[in-house]
């Protein structure tokens, strides 16, 4: 049987370099860095579909976008989601447990509808609660005084709040990273920003009162283990005491102005906002404090750790180069227009527009790029609505000509971090994976 031939951009696919040094016509290898000659854009305009203005700026290594995120022919396509209130344009990308991530061209809402929200789950979900009032939370551990408390004294006992808060999957941008790390393959799309109902946990900690021996919440759920078996915790993770007695951080049984859906933790969830989401425990039942750093499952080991000090990427993780995931890195997203998008010929300004956040921190800048980062233009950035909202931005860029353009997005945050170039600090489980954010458009 005859070998068939790859095409360039099925190479550039499967093995960049090889691609690399054929259509830069040098040989492969890491000093062969360079830019595109006449040929080599001939064939790259071929691979993209148009013309590209500034290709002289195209550096040698780069995938374009436009085949970044295409799929190969003996792979199928995407997996769209099929569930009750639900977008179709979620995209499945684990099915045991449940796990759809969002599009970012779906994320132009200010705020997030909840049929658009992404979907993370560890184990099996509990039924919906048949009385979401009488659902019972108890708090326990190092505290003066035990609580035992349904979600319905909640409402009458303490100040409820509604606030516009990011919630995002510590594995967010998983699948930047090179070698691949372990894990659901996330993009951009493991976060939303939704309007979150419910009350500080400090107040109800404070009728607690939490000892100074208490230095860390343990959190669990009513969710059961893959293995069917109920002895075994999906997940359990925590946080440091100052973080829990945020007023942001809260007991949440209502989202975007309606009861808390059963998959989004209902009827009782946590919001630790700007931590890895895993943080926020779904179907609350109880948090224990403690008086030491939780140990739960999610807690050891490289699980939602990070690296101290770089490690050689695809290498073994030492134990004592990890630490916990906190807060989370600075992102921005490009949300119209989307990846792929044809314009007609002679359009010559971009309106584009797109969200921003940086963990606990706030976003001082978002720069966007149409000419593989020679110069970057300031977008228009939008105050967030209260702490932890995300920051919406708009810009308007002029182009020179038709032709094959990518647009960059580049955040900056409140201490000087910008998102980086490539997905930095390579770790096994792929945490922090927060390079620019790409996308292809064509004109004409």
């Amino acid at each position: 049987m005859k070998k068939r031939e790859r095409s360039l951009d099925e190479l550039y696919r499967d093995d960049p370099e090889r691609a690399d040094a054929l259509l830069y016509n040098r040989k492969a290898g890491p000093s062969r860095r360079g830019f595109l000659g006449g040929a080599g854009v001939a064939a790259m305009g071929a691979m993209v579909g148009g013309s590209i203005p500034f290709s002289q700026n195209m550096p040698s290594g780069l995938v374009p976008a436009a085949l970044a995120q295409a799929t190969p022919p003996e792979k199928k396509g995407p997996q769209y989601l099929e569930f009750p209130g639900k977008d179709k344009g979620l995209v499945v990308i684990g099915d045991r447990p449940l796990v759809a991530e969002t599009p970012e061209h779906l994320l132009d809402d200010d705020t997030t509808p909840t049929s658009k929200f992404f979907i993370r789950q560890n184990g099996t979900p509990p039924e919906a609660a048949a009385n979401a009032d009488g659902w019972k939370l108890t708090i326990d551990g190092e505290v003066n005084k035990p609580v035992e408390i349904t979600v319905g004294e909640l409402k009458k006992r303490f100040r409820a709040q509604t606030l516009r808060m990011v919630l995002e999957c510590g594995g967010n941008g998983r699948s930047f990273f090179s070698p691949p790390a372990s894990g659901n393959q996330w993009t951009n799309g493991g976060a939303g920003c939704a309007e979150w109902t419910g009350v500080s946990l400090a107040d109800v900690l404070r009728t607690a009162g939490v000892k100074p021996s208490g230095i860390y919440t343990s959190h669990y759920g009513a969710d059961v283990h893959l293995s069917g078996d109920p002895k075994r915790l999906t997940l359990s993770r925590g946080v440091r005491i100052a973080k829990a007695m945020e007023p942001q951080t809260m007991l949440v049984w209502a989202m975007n102005g309606k009861p808390l859906d059963n998959v989004h933790g209902g009827p009782l969830r946590l919001l630790v906002p700007g931590w890895a989401g895993s943080a926020s425990h779904k179907w609350l039942t109880k948090i224990t404090i403690r008086d030491k750093e939780h140990d739960g499952p999610g807690m050891t080991g490289t699980s939602y750790r990070v690296t101290i000090n770089p490690m050689v990427p695809g290498g073994k993780a030492d134990p004592k180069n990890m630490r916990i995931l906190e807060s989370m890195p600075v992102r921005s997203i490009i949300t119209s227009p989307s990846n792929g998008t044809k314009l007609a010929a002679g359009t010559r300004e971009l309106k584009l527009r797109g969200a921003s956040w940086a963990g606990d921190l706030a976003v001082r800048q978002v720069d966007v790029s149409v000419d593989f980062g020679q110069s970057w233009v300031r977008t228009n950035l939008s105050q967030p609505k209260n702490r932890f909202d995300w920051q919406r931005w708009s810009a308007n860029v002029r182009v020179p000509s038709d032709g094959y353009y990518e647009v960059w997005s580049r955040a900056t945050d409140t201490s000087g971090k910008a998102q980086p170039h490539v997905a930095p600090y390579w770790n096994p489980a792929g945490y922090g994976g927060n390079p620019f954010h790409r996308i292809a458009v064509l004109i004409g």
